[in-house]
């Protein structure tokens, strides 16, 4: 995924709290396209952030059962219509509709308390 370089942060790491997930808007050029707004699910486990795009590879709708709003239980993430059941690291569905498909990772970068895209060449 290329993404449009950003100077300004997506926001702050201390407001997602650790452990959670939160849904960002940013605008992406995904896989060579025009950039467009997506949404973005951005998980944190201490200083470490990771992101994925707030699509379920089965039928392309979000994952979040309420803006914002995640169902996370241990180290996976459930789609909210269909139960489909990825890991937290590495996007990877391990049950459901989807078994064997990824979420399309992003990457972030933290800087200085503040959670940026990271820039693609």
């Amino acid at each position: 995924m290329d993404t449009v370089r950003a100077t300004q942060p997506l926001c702050r790491l201390e407001e997602i709290p650790d452990g959670a997930a939160t849904a960002l808007d940013v605008t992406l050029a995904v896989d060579g396209g025009a950039p467009e707004r997506t949404s973005l699910i951005v998980l944190r486990h201490g200083e470490q952030v990771q992101a994925y795009l707030n699509v379920c590879p089965h039928t392309g709708s979000r994952l979040d059962y309420a803006p914002g709003k995640f169902l996370l239980q241990r180290d996976t993430l459930i789609c909210a219509v269909h139960g489909a059941v990825f890991e937290q690291a590495g996007g990877q569905c391990i049950a459901g509709p989807c078994r064997g498909e990824h979420l399309h990772a992003v990457a972030l970068r933290v800087a200085d308390g503040a959670v940026h895209l990271a820039e693609r060449a």
